[in-house]
């Protein structure tokens, strides 16, 4: 049901696609003013109102993000990309570094990344030569380019700006708008404070500890580290530690760099306490004295998983997740029970408090059957965790199976057949719900939930990407509330029996509903269609499409038998159902067609990845770029839009004389199992850089731009 999820994602990439801005205009043309996209709106502004000849200027990117998007820190943490800026300035005039504010934590499922949200200033110093003549103005021009990120999607954002800096005699007053804002960031912004640091790796644990200057006698409870190097350490766990009177000790759990490559250089980061933030080098060596004995550090705001829970997104998930109960109950295979055990109610009126108990229980009933159903899809997940997200579309045979049920759930929304008359009888009537008191109440609720499973599929899709990202606790949070949707039109009812006459009359709107939901189920058969043809070839997804039109003969026999009662329609739809087995069997044994496959896999000219072709590509004295990708995997195809299909990276590629090889996990592949674990990787994307003499490849952002890929191959 997730693909409901990935077919939304795909239509807000293309809309985001067509909101891209123009490609820049040269800088003669460039307009001075704030320029935005859709996701973000940006300035060149000063912090003073003007600059002076032979000193420095402050300058920033003033950043406003739309809600629910977020740009990066130089570290992006798991995933993303820093924004990067290009000057075009006069000649003389020389730009500094970003004086990077301290980032916010943004926790998404197992991931953190470290960013901005909402206004943000990236102040960057500017030399102004002696020689600048008082009176006249300093054109400065900067290319920015933001990765711009919501919890679903990333767009690389590319902005043009400008600023006419006045040159004048003098000191300079602050300017009127920005100024203030400017200087706070910049007196706030961490650097080196004379604090001592040192890192001391002991199996998988980093103990750093850092004494003197400002820590020495604080009296701040938190302290966390945000790192310069992307892969020192992981950046989603904890961060235990204590104080001590001179200073703090971390523990920290390594990345992948310390464990392939060992402590051998220096640690630099930002170290953030409550008094402030400060960068430290932390050199190989022994713990330093002083910095612990004075009790554990208070995780509240620092790494633990509820200071990472976006709880917009949780409120968002478990109000649809509501609502999405709450309809469930128009469906015609629900509708019917509910309405027949709230009359039985209303016959009892004249016994409220076992109406009131009757209804309680009934919601028991379908909460303990949803919480049964999210216990398995989670158990689900960890096993898909343990083995690689995306596993379950590695294999053609599931590939088919799903891409068949996707169907067959459609044709059943479109009323070609039916499932569920007899569970409607068992839950209304049936033995269990006749029991006496609350136990028939309870497992009328419990019966309830199974009557709707053939209903589900519009509306499950939400509570199953929740169970997919979201913690467990919390989406155990989410499927209540989908239960408790299902369960409030009876509750209500059983609390008050006159509410009965203003349920709404089954009638023809229910089948026009449930005919309207199909066809997102129509949708995810035809990409899961798509992905099989990737996978096998077109004569294996041709056999696909005999079994998938041998499944729409069956369904409809079958709702012809269940309208007239007809054998023989009956025995035929066995007969098809029978020939859907044999063509899908078929359809997964069939040779695989390698030239499509290879046709598509890449953007670029590509080869296919083996650890000999990097070996003797490096041998030769050649860079190598490696892109593990999967046709599954919808972060796969945005990054190979958006960064790996440009003239510019093709480019790149012919000046360093790289080689492209394309790791195909579509399909399971053990070698490329084998290297995903290798990298610390339970699946795909990865992107490597190998360069020649160095044992150890880059390992790129998950989330690509451009400029990154442009900038690693020039090494």
């Amino acid at each position: 049901m997730r693909l409901i999820a990935l077919l939304l994602l795909w239509i807000g990439l293309a809309g985001a696609a067509v909101a891209q801005p123009m490609p820049s205009a040269a800088p003669g043309s460039v307009a001075a003013g704030p320029k935005s996209t859709v996701r973000i709106k940006a300035e060149l502004v000063s912090m003073s109102q003007w600059a002076t000849p032979g000193g420095t200027a402050i300058v920033a990117i003033r950043q406003q993000i739309e809600p629910g998007w977020h740009t990066y820190w130089r570290n992006p943490g798991d995933s993303g990309g820093p924004t990067t800026l290009t000057w075009t300035l006069p000649g003389g005039v020389v730009a500094g570094d970003i004086l990077w504010p301290v980032p916010e934590r943004q926790r998404l499922a197992d991931l953190m990344n470290y960013g901005y949200s909402g206004q943000v200033f990236l102040p960057v110093p500017i030399e102004i030569p002696a020689d600048a003549r008082a009176g006249t103005t300093l054109p400065l021009i900067v290319r920015a380019l933001f990765l711009v990120c919501s919890d679903e999607m990333c767009v690389p954002d590319e902005l043009t700006l400008r600023l006419d800096l006045p040159v004048r005699d003098g000191a300079a007053p602050l300017d009127t708008r920005w100024g203030q804002d400017i200087q706070t960031v910049v007196e706030t912004a961490p650097r080196p404070a004379g604090i001592a640091a040192r890192a001391t790796l002991a199996g998988q644990t980093l103990t750093l500890t850092a004494t003197g200057g400002p820590l020495a006698g604080m009296e701040s409870d938190r302290a966390w580290l945000f790192p310069f190097g992307t892969s020192v350490i992981q950046h989603a766990a904890p961060q235990p530690g204590e104080r001590g009177p001179e200073g703090v000790t971390l523990n920290l759990q390594i990345g992948g760099a310390l464990r392939t490559g060992g402590l051998t250089d220096p640690i630099g980061g930002v170290l953030v306490t409550d008094a402030g933030a400060w960068e430290i080098m932390a050199e190989p060596g022994p713990p330093l004295p002083g910095a612990g004995g004075e009790g554990a550090l208070d995780l509240s705001e620092a790494t633990s998983g509820a200071a990472g829970v976006d709880w917009l997104v949780f409120g968002q998930a478990a109000v649809f997740a509501l609502l999405g109960g709450l309809i469930l109950n128009l469906m015609p295979c629900v509708f019917p029970v509910l309405a027949m055990k709230a009359a039985s109610l209303a016959k009892s009126a004249h016994a409220p408090a076992e109406a009131r108990r009757d209804g309680v229980l009934f919601t028991a009933g379908v909460l303990v059957s949803f919480l049964i159903l999210a216990g398995v899809l989670l158990g689900l997940r960890a096993a898909g965790e343990a083995v690689g997200w995306g596993f379950q579309l590695q294999s053609p045979l599931v590939t088919a199976i799903l891409a068949l049920l996707m169907q067959a759930v459609a044709l059943n929304l479109s009323g070609v057949f039916h499932v569920g008359a007899g569970l409607q009888a068992a839950a209304g009537s049936g033995p269990l719900s006749r029991l006496p008191g609350g136990v028939g109440a309870f497992f009328t609720g419990v019966l309830a939930v199974v009557v709707a499973a053939p209903c589900t599929a519009p509306f499950m899709a939400f509570a199953l990407g929740a169970a997919l990202v979201m913690p467990a606790p919390l989406a155990l949070i989410v499927f209540l509330m989908l239960g408790l949707g299902l369960a409030l039109p009876y509750l209500f009812v059983s609390l008050s029996p006159r509410l009965l006459a203003r349920l709404p009359q089954p009638g023809a709107w229910m089948e026009r509903l449930k005919g309207v939901l199909a066809f997102p189920m129509y949708g995810a058969a035809l990409w899961l269609g798509w992905v099989f043809l990737n996978q096998t070839g077109a004569d294996a997804l041709g056999l696909l499409f005999g079994a998938a039109l041998a499944l729409a003969l069956a369904a409809w026999l079958f709702g012809q038998a269940q309208a007239s009662g007809g054998r023989i329609a009956a025995g035929v739809a066995l007969l098809s159902l029978l020939a859907v087995a044999g063509l899908s069997f078929a359809a997964v044994r069939a040779p695989r067609v390698e030239a499509l496959a290879a046709a598509t896999s890449a953007a670029l000219p590509s080869q296919p990845w083996s650890e000999a072709a990097v070996t003797a590509a490096t041998a030769e004295g050649r860079t190598v770029l490696v892109n593990f990708t999967a046709d599954w995997c919808v972060t796969c195809k945005i990054n190979e839009r958006a960064a790996l299909s440009s003239p510019q990276v093709a480019e790149a590629l012919t000046e360093a004389n790289a080689v492209y090889l394309v790791g195909d996990w579509t399909s399971r592949d053990d070698a490329i199992t084998r290297e995903l674990e290798r990298r610390e990787r339970s699946g795909v994307p990865l992107y490597m850089v190998f360069r020649p003499g160095q044992a150890e490849p880059e390992i790129l952002p998950q989330l690509l731009t451009e400029g990154v890929v442009i900038d690693a191959l020039a090494g």
